[in-house]
């Protein structure tokens, strides 16, 4: 069985370099944008456990539970080897342990079964995990309290999440998951959870446009956040939510009838991004 290994933080970030992630987390000060690439290499870690399809299910199941019992070695002062690099972001930033464990309990659900249209509830749980666990390790680094930043993390990272779901449905079905929930597909008349049926449906289009105006509530909600100007940096934050959701209505002008081109933001766009919602704190 192929065991889990350990990342490299800096060979990551040379390969994220020039994307709006990268971009954005050049505007931080050296060691918060070190803990940065850190909590990110974890996640890539972890993820590709999931999606890479190395090994069975159980083989995979196994590999996360190296995560799991090594992150425990960390938190308990004995000798990590996966997350030993993890270490000093961990101590300078007191960011906690199960924020790590929730990120690897939504790649468990993953590698469980194929995730494909699941009820609104267990997509927001989904999302809860791999994404706002990764917020509140970020609102740490970003030295935000953490009533605010808690609440930051809990509306952006779902509204980061559901946009790359909506960005990614034919890479997803590619691997045999649907993540669009099954209300909305249901609304939309399309009632097989069969990724590659149900992406193929032109109906699917007023399905994603749901999913869309969801990510767009949580996005609102976070710029609330913003908006009350708490403690901490919040340039990164601000750039994040900007891009994501400049990306989130160019696939709305788009639609997502197929045939579908994958959205982007061009190098011009992003620079004025940047210039706009970059400035500050």
């Amino acid at each position: 069985m192929t065991l889990a290994s350990a990342p490299d933080p800096a060979a990551i970030e040379k390969k994220v370099a020039g994307s709006s992630f990268y971009s954005a987390m050049r505007l931080m000060p050296k060691a918060e944008r070190d803990a940065m690439f850190a909590i990110y290499a974890f996640c890539r870690a972890v993820d590709d456990i999931a999606d890479d399809g190395e090994g069975t299910r159980a083989e995979r199941a196994e590999r996360l539970a190296q995560w799991r019992r090594d992150l425990d070695a960390l938190y308990k002062g004995g000798s990590p080897v996966l997350s030993a690099f993890l270490a000093p972001h961990v101590r300078g930033y007191d960011l906690r342990q199960e924020d790590f464990l929730a990120v690897i309990d939504g790649m468990e659900m993953d590698v469980d079964r194929d995730i494909r249209a699941p009820d609104l509830a267990t997509l927001d749980l989904y999302c809860e995990r791999v994404a706002s666990a990764v917020g509140r390790l970020s609102t740490k680094v970003f030295g935000m309290d953490d009533d605010p930043g808690f609440a930051l993390a809990h509306h952006l990272g779902r509204a980061l999440q559901l946009t790359n779901i909506l960005r990614d449905l034919d890479e997803d079905a590619s691997i045999g998951r649907l993540y669009l929930p099954r209300d909305y597909l249901e609304d939309a008349g399309i009632r097989t959870d069969d990724p590659a049926g149900a992406i193929a449906s032109p109906s699917v289009d007023s399905t994603c446009r749901a999913v869309a105006r969801l990510a767009h509530a949580h996005y609102q909600a976070a710029a609330d956040v913003l908006a009350r100007n708490p403690k901490g940096q919040l340039r990164a934050p601000r750039l994040m939510g900007a891009v994501y959701s400049a990306i989130l209505s160019k696939m709305e002008r788009q639609g997502w009838a197929p045939p579908r081109a994958r959205a982007k933001i061009g190098k011009t766009e992003l620079i004025l991004i940047v210039l706009r919602h970059g400035l500050g704190r």
